[in-house]
């Protein structure tokens, strides 16, 4: 699946393990962390109020029960390095990671001469995991052992293993480990559905190679989906999460690993109150499928979507702005077997709600190549329900949806004409209209002279008088399917 956007607005994204960094954008989030405090009741009485503390989580048991069965890894791999790296405007090296945040860290561990003839240099970098199998089966994040020629991995009792990877996926940022060792201790798993949102949670981890690290919070929300195009459901905490905390496991307060902490939202790299995990009822429909095959197959439906917001609701009689607005459906994809049309919101996947845009590519990957799912969806100011049969993602990248265009009051402000036969052929559309001129409400929302209109609330249209009647039966604003260099997005405009 595909997010569309005229406009994306991205954050910073670390991935947390040291220095094995990835970045998505530069705006930043600011957020200040809550202090962690004892819950308290309150016992009201006529002449005063009594708060009596309650006992935190025993910490320090769950830690000794599980600790053993966190491991600390550490990789070593290559990197190609040019004649000489370029200077920066201050005077120093440039940082050939691409700005990576974590570059001055990530820098000492590369030894010899910054110039010099083409040659290859050693990397390093370290995360975390934990054994989920006695024989030596470990969870981690894919990107903690991408491009590593050799993983190694520690005990807390100080035994040192080189593992094997058995496979990676790096849709869900899920990798599998195996190392030579017999009756290793193990970590219990729990249920993501068990979890509840404010419910205290642990991390043990290697930030910044400080191993058997622990650190607490609370899980802030479930579900979370990333502008990252990951297809997780991510856990939100607001534990402390660090480069080398990658890949290792998130317990709830019962001493079960609920998650994989594997990204972080930054203004800097390091942590500021955001912390992300992967579920792990995923992480472990991803360790089967490795274990079994050595690969992961994920579903795929065929459909670019976007965002619903408040005025592409307004557009489409929505009593919410909810769903995954479907932009453009793949010639001959499972979407396209199944009857799924471009301007329809699908609403749930087999009962579950789509309440953001990024809960569907993550529903999805989550089922299987083959699998049939009932989709509820809105078209034309009416439910339906349709049945699809998924296809596989193979090797294909898998896109979600961005961000949609933003609208604002006014009028329309459209100029338009039909397409020429010759225009109409290079669009590859049986008909639409060509944007000539745009002002007002048009031009606020993002429309550009020469996007051309396919569709306006849903409606195919081939001439201005289908415009102007859609326009003029509509209340808050209309939602126009626009083609713009061979992409389809639906574009929001508020009516004055």
């Amino acid at each position: 699946m595909k997010r569309s956007s005229l406009s994306p607005s991205r954050m910073v994204l670390a991935l947390a393990a040291a220095g094995i960094v990835g970045g998505a954008g530069v705006t930043a989030l600011q957020h200040t962390p809550a202090a962690h405090a004892a819950n308290t009741v309150a016992a009201a009485t006529p002449a005063a109020t009594a708060a009596t503390p309650m006992a935190l989580p025993d910490f320090s048991r769950i830690t000794a029960q599980n600790g053993p069965a966190v491991v600390n890894i550490s990789v070593t791999g290559t990197t190609k390095t040019s004649d000489q790296p370029a200077a920066s405007r201050d005077g120093r090296s440039a940082d050939p990671f691409g700005n990576d945040p974590f570059f001055e860290f990530f820098r000492r561990f590369q030894p010899g001469p910054q110039g010099g003839m083409p040659r290859e240099m050693p990397t390093r970098g370290q995360g975390s995991g934990f054994i989920v199998s006695s024989d030596g089966i470990i969870l981690t994040n894919a990107h903690v052992v991408r491009d590593a020629d050799q993983v190694m991995v520690k005990l807390t009792d100080r035994r040192e293993y080189s593992a094997k990877v058995l496979g990676s996926d790096a849709k869900t940022d899920v990798a599998v480990l195996k190392i030579d060792a017999k009756d290793l201790p193990t970590v219990t798993t729990g249920r993501i559905q068990d979890l509840q949102v404010g419910e205290w949670v642990l991390a043990i981890g290697a930030p910044f190679g400080f191993e058997n690290t622990v650190t607490a919070g609370v899980v802030s929300a479930k579900g979370r989906s990333l502008p990252d195009d990951s297809a997780v459901p991510f856990i939100q905490t607001d534990v402390a999460v660090n480069p080398g905390n990658s890949g290792g496991p998130l317990f709830n307060t019962r001493g079960e690993v609920v998650g994989i902490n594997a990204q972080i939202y930054s203004r800097t790299g390091g942590y500021q109150g955001l912390s992300f995990a992967i579920p792990i009822d995923l992480a472990l429909k991803v360790k089967d499928q490795i274990v079994a095959t050595g690969k992961v197959e994920h579903a795929r439906l065929g459909v670019t979507i976007q965002e619903v917001n408040q005025a592409l609701a307004d557009s489409f009689k929505l009593e919410r702005p909810e769903g995954a607005l479907v932009a453009s459906v793949e010639s001959g994809s499972p979407a396209d077997k199944a009857g799924l049309r471009t301007g329809d919101i699908i609403r749930s996947v087999d009962g579950t709600p789509i309440r953001s845009s990024g809960d569907l590519p993550a529903i999805i990957s989550l089922a299987k190549p083959g699998d049939t799912v009932a989709l509820d969806i809105w078209r034309k100011g009416q439910p339906q329900r349709i049945d699809a049969r998924l296809g596989s993602a193979g090797d294909t990248a898998r896109t979600v949806a961005r961000n949609d265009a933003q609208a604002s009051q006014g009028r329309l402000g459209l100029a338009l004409r039909p397409l020429q036969p010759q225009e109409a052929q290079a669009v590859g559309a049986p008909g639409g209209l060509v944007v000539e001129s745009v002002a007002g409400a048009a031009a606020r929302a993002g429309i550009n002279p020469g996007d051309v209109v396919l569709a306006v609330n849903g409606t195919a249209v081939k001439d201005v008088e289908q415009v102007r009647s859609i326009v003029e039966k509509s209340d808050k604003s209309v939602a126009l399917l626009i083609q713009r260099d061979g992409d389809k997005i639906f574009v929001p405009i508020r009516l004055g």
